[in-house]
């Protein structure tokens, strides 16, 4: 088994190192992880400047990029074989509901899945790295229960899973689950510069919205750990009869 890790924390954060520890036995497994905090990158790719690899003491590899970056240039040069799964994560706070839209965690993951590779996010509900190691392991047991599955060698599949900042025997069962929604983010926050000029601050995100039964949202607040499988294809279907009505008239 292949195994490709990476993050929006930055190499040095310790849920990546969690995690390489937790499935370092499964095969063999690679790191190549942003050099720094890349949080809400999504899937961004940097263009328009270069991109430098360099290689930490422990073995990782990291990037001068975005999560997506680091993904890219593992599969498209750096590595020599191409991986049977991408693992992202492990991320220091929850990626529930509309959070996966600007999650680097699930942008490097989704990078792998673009490419064809199954894919999995991992993420700790609360910030702090609580009961880290827990989360591992349960990431691990998750790894392997896909592993011994024909899924890993068949067509690509992406998953973004939470866990309770819990003791794994405290950790409920897994749920599969949907992505819930949250209120809009918090007003913007200003603040003055030495120079007199205003700068803003992106405010926190909004609280759950959609948090009913079935959600992330509210398996998480019950304790289970969530698994919830993830698409790319952003077309709404449903309405395309709709549109060409509307549009049938249009002219270019």
């Amino acid at each position: 088994m292949n195994i490709l890790i990476s993050n929006d924390d930055g190499f040095q954060a310790p849920g990546i190192v969690a995690l390489y520890e937790a499935l370092k036995d499964l095969g063999r497994v690679e790191v190549v992880a942003p050099e720094h905090n890349n949080s809400a990158k999504s899937n961004a790719l940097t263009l328009h400047s270069p991109l430098y690899v360099s290689q930490a003491s422990n073995g990782f590899r990291y990037v001068n990029g975005t999560p997506a970056d680091c993904v890219h240039i593992a599969l498209t040069g750096l590595l020599d074989y191409k991986p049977d799964l991408v693992v992202s994560g492990i991320n220091n706070g929850a990626n529930m509901g509309d959070d996966t839209i600007y999650s680097g965690t699930v942008g490097a993951a989704m990078e792998g899945y673009l490419f064809g590779i199954p894919a999995i996010a991992f993420s700790q509900v609360e910030k702090g790295w609580g009961h880290i190691d827990a989360a591992a392991a349960k990431a691990r047991e998750l790894v392997q229960q896909m592993m011994a599955q024909p899924q890993v060698a068949g067509s690509p599949w992406l998953l973004n899973v939470n866990i309770p900042n819990q003791p794994v025997a405290h950790i409920k069962p897994l749920r599969v689950t949907r992505l819930g929604r949250r209120h809009s983010a918090e007003r913007v926050i200003t603040q003055t510069s030495p120079r007199g000029e205003t700068m803003y601050w992106i405010g926190s995100a909004g609280a759950a919205k959609d948090d009913s039964d079935g959600t992330d949202f509210h398996a998480t607040f019950e304790g289970h750990m969530s698994v919830t499988p993830l698409h790319v294809d952003l077309t709404e279907h449903a309405s395309l009869p709709a549109w060409t009505k509307r549009l049938s008239g249009a002219h270019a």
